[in-house]
């Protein structure tokens, strides 16, 4: 019998217009999914009364967005909602991609001795979505009003009037701020006349859940050019109560209405199945269509509407950084819309958040973009090295990065304008950087530390720790109600030291969202912090450090280089074998005449005779229920 997550219906909800003339209500949030929610949920937390307006009378059905990051459960737990989540999530580390039938890549995420919790858990974005209703029928300070939809919108200087459609009506509410959480298919951005820019890939994906027990290990899976659908890519999750994710993909010469009913779908997955060896029954129990696109608005504060999650940008799938990063677009902007709210902060704090999630979405997609392309190449430049690269990681393992999903981890905001300046020759972690949550003794730093702000102080004797919590004393007066916590850390705790880089003395002040908003050395600078918040722009002097969104050795950097340039190429030449010969022979010149004929040898025939493919990658034929 299935176990197929159904969620609750809700009636519609019936409310009376206000008049224009009246008080408007502090933020309206445009979309009850995960996004506006955690908005909403975490401007509630800071006293602040959100009315909620979704368009369906339900959570999202089906899997949708299933990979949630270790990031994204700090969040959660945050927001009130994380231990009921991570009761009913799968935790998982790592995963396997094949070419055909042989096995080129083998990943694990960091997961250490002191991590609080595992670096990526899979569960139904409808699970997570009503593991969030449910908390927002516990708070009193938010109103969620069902089968409501916006159906326009004028604002001025001082509040936003918003035209509402229901099942009782037209409706009228007026709000200070709106928060536009309402997708990729954003009804606010249209009515705002705004365009998401960036591109659109040529991929496209068939995903569906079945519900079957495997006995297969929780991992991502991979199969590029499956032997069960020759020449399609086909992914694979596992989700609690036995439910997989397939997503496959589909030849541009496939007809997408043919391909997506069910009897076709069905038919797909069950020849994949068949292939691992599978006897075991299963059932379809949803599906949907995916193309990749990697768009986003250029600034994410339009006057009083202010665009979060899909409204704001959308990344694609491969790395799973669509709710993850939307998730942390709802806690950066709760924090800042709240101080606004409040009067502890100018609105030209909101352009920090602007310029802070646009650039996280960059570096999404500099990760994601390269994802797609290895997963989904979207022309015969991409598609030739993407071919190329699967022949040679069979026998080169040293290529297998390139194959590498490069899963979600959390952005920084090393340029925002709030984070603060360092001196020149800071190691460890710098201002603008996430800093997770880690094990310290038997509690946790995020214990520690709350949801508000905090002065972490490391290494500091007694006098200097009741210092410090003088200083986060009178900051949270100045920040009120934001809470400011001082947290000590005297010399003993080596292993917290060593991984911030930190000199005995110096202290780290930790944002609400886990950022690293600065890192002093005299406690006389933690008086300018109150000030910097209130107009939202940095100090002057110091320096701004800017690192990769991905760390990679110089070998596999020149690897990555050489893939994307060889890619290009390829798709700007009309006589590519000519090309091809020509640039062998110059790179052939460069080289010694061994290392040469070795390369030859390799290339003709990526596992050439003499090297055993079972010896390189395993019986990954046998891959089914044995895995």
């Amino acid at each position: 019998m299935s176990t197929y997550y159904q969620p609750r219906k809700y009636p519609p909800s019936n409310f009376s217009s206000m008049p224009v003339t009246g008080q408007p209500i502090p933020v309206l949030v445009v979309g009850a999914g995960p996004v506006g929610m955690a908005a909403a949920l975490g401007l509630a937390q800071r006293g602040i009364p959100v009315t909620l307006i979704e368009a369906a009378d339900q959570v999202s059905f089906g899997s949708r967005a299933i990979c949630v990051s270790r990031h994204s459960l700090e969040v959660a737990e945050r927001l009130g909602f994380g231990d009921a989540l991570e009761r009913i999530v799968l935790p998982w580390v790592g995963g396997r991609s094949f070419y055909r039938d042989r096995e080129v890549l083998r990943f694990q995420m960091p997961h250490r001795d002191h991590d609080v919790r595992p670096p990526m858990v899979n569960v139904s974005q409808s699970e997570f979505e009503q593991l969030m209703v449910d908390a927002i029928e516990q708070n009193p300070l938010i109103t969620l009003h069902w089968q409501t939809s916006i159906a326009g919108f004028n604002q001025d200087s001082d509040a936003v009037t918003v035209h509402l459609d229901t099942a009782f009506g037209p409706r009228g509410l007026r709000a200070q701020w709106v928060i536009a959480a309402d997708g990729g298919r954003s009804k606010t951005r249209e009515l705002a006349d705004l365009k998401l820019q960036g591109t659109s890939y040529t991929g496209r994906y068939v995903i569906a859940d079945i519900h079957w027990k495997s006995g297969l290990p929780a991992e991502r899976m991979v199969w590029f050019d499956a032997p069960s659908n020759p020449g399609s890519t086909i992914i694979m999750h596992q989700q609690p109560n036995d439910i997989w994710r397939i997503d496959y993909q589909l030849d541009p010469s496939e007809d997408v209405d043919t391909e997506t009913q069910e009897e076709r779908i069905r038919e797909r997955i069950a020849r994949h199945l068949a292939w691992l060896g599978n006897d075991s029954p299963w059932t379809l129990e949803w599906h949907g269509f995916y193309g990749a696109r990697a768009l986003a608005l250029d600034s994410f504060v339009h006057g009083r509407v202010i665009f979060a999650g899909d409204a704001a940008h959308l990344v694609p799938i491969f790395g799973v950084r669509g709710l993850n990063s939307g998730m942390e677009d709802a806690e950066t902007l709760s924090w800042q819309l709240a101080a606004v709210v409040n009067g502890t902060a100018e609105p030209s704090l909101l352009a920090a958040y602007s310029a802070e999630r646009r650039a996280a979405w960059e570096q999404n997609i500099d990760n994601a973009g390269k994802s797609t392309l290895i997963m989904s190449p979207g022309s015969p430049g991409y598609r030739a090295t993407r071919d190329a690269v699967l022949e040679l990681a069979t026998a080169r393992p040293e290529f297998a990065h390139l194959i590498n999903p490069r899963q979600s981890s959390a952005t920084h905001a090393r340029l925002s304008p709030l984070t603060w300046p360092v001196q020149a020759g800071t190691v460890g972690v710098l201002p603008g950087d996430p800093l997770e949550d880690r094990k310290i003794g038997r509690t946790s730093l995020n214990e520690l530390r709350g949801n508000g702000f905090t002065l972490l102080g490391i290494g500091i004797d007694d006098v200097a720790a009741a210092s410090l919590a003088s200083f986060a004393t009178v900051l949270a007066q100045q920040l009120k109600p934001e809470p400011v916590t001082a947290v000590a850390v005297g010399t003993e705790d080596q292993g917290l030291s060593e991984a911030l880089g930190a000199r005995p003395g110096e202290v780290f002040v930790i944002r609400p969202d886990g950022l690293v908003l600065a890192r002093v050395s005299s406690m006389v600078q933690l008086s300018r912090i109150a000030e910097h918040l209130r107009v939202g722009t940095a100090p002057i002097g110091g320096q701004v450090l800017v690192h990769m969104s991905s760390v990679l050795a110089p070998e596999e950097r020149l690897r990555e280089n050489v893939w994307a340039g060889l890619s290009d190429a390829l798709d700007q030449v009309d006589d590519r074998e000519g090309f091809l010969t020509r640039l062998a022979m110059l790179l052939g010149s460069q080289t010694g005449q061994r290392e040469f004929q070795e390369a030859l040898a390799i290339a003709a025939e990526p596992n050439p005779v003499g090297v055993d493919a079972d010896e390189l990658v395993g019986a990954e034929r046998e891959v089914g229920l044995e895995a």
